[in-house]
């Protein structure tokens, strides 16, 4: 009988601390691919959930090759298409663990001050990037890019020739 109280109260605590987690957030989300950019095997998939109170959060999901060493690749949310020759950098995502190859962003105001809505971000005119290194050569290699908001985001509008590189500065 001891054994059957303690899973239920196991069961009841499980149930509830999932409880809390989901209740974080609404029920808007929404969710984009990233395409490999280069020779090295990295694609994921880009999801931007809504919190309670309004602000946005997102998580950046890479498939490829992990490491047990410590290494992050710079992750960067820009204006205008993953083509687009001046295409700012709009706000700077939490970098990418390659042991996990994850990454959580709440974002906060853009470069330009604007504080986007979940309905803004999806009208949003903009892309990502996943750069190998923060500086020197290694940061022109684009791991990973997709379209994101209103540009057209699936593989049969992805060329990689049309990529365009960005400069490290807002």
């Amino acid at each position: 009988m001891k054994k059957l109280a303690v899973l239920f109260l196991f069961g009841l605590l499980s149930f509830s601390c999932q409880e809390k987690e989901e209740s974080r957030y609404t029920t808007n989300e929404v969710s984009y691919n990233l395409y490999q950019g280069s020779d090295f095997n990295y694609e994921g998939t880009v999801w931007v959930r809504e919190l309670n109170g309004g602000d946005l959060e997102m998580t950046l999901r890479l498939e490829g090759p992990k490491s047990d060493e410590a290494y992050f690749f710079p992750a960067h949310l820009h204006f205008g298409a993953y083509d687009n020759v001046d295409a700012p950098i709009a706000f700077l995502l939490n970098p990418i663990d390659i042991r996990t190859l994850e990454s959580v962003t709440q974002l906060g105001a853009l470069s330009n001050g604007k504080q986007m809505s979940f309905e803004d971000f999806k009208n949003f005119d903009g892309h990502i990037k996943v750069h190998l290194a923060d500086s020197g050569p290694e940061y022109q290699i684009i791991l990973s890019v997709g379209n994101i908001g209103k540009n057209d985001n699936s593989r049969a509008a992805f060329n990689l020739e049309n990529m365009t590189l960005c400069s490290p500065y807002y």
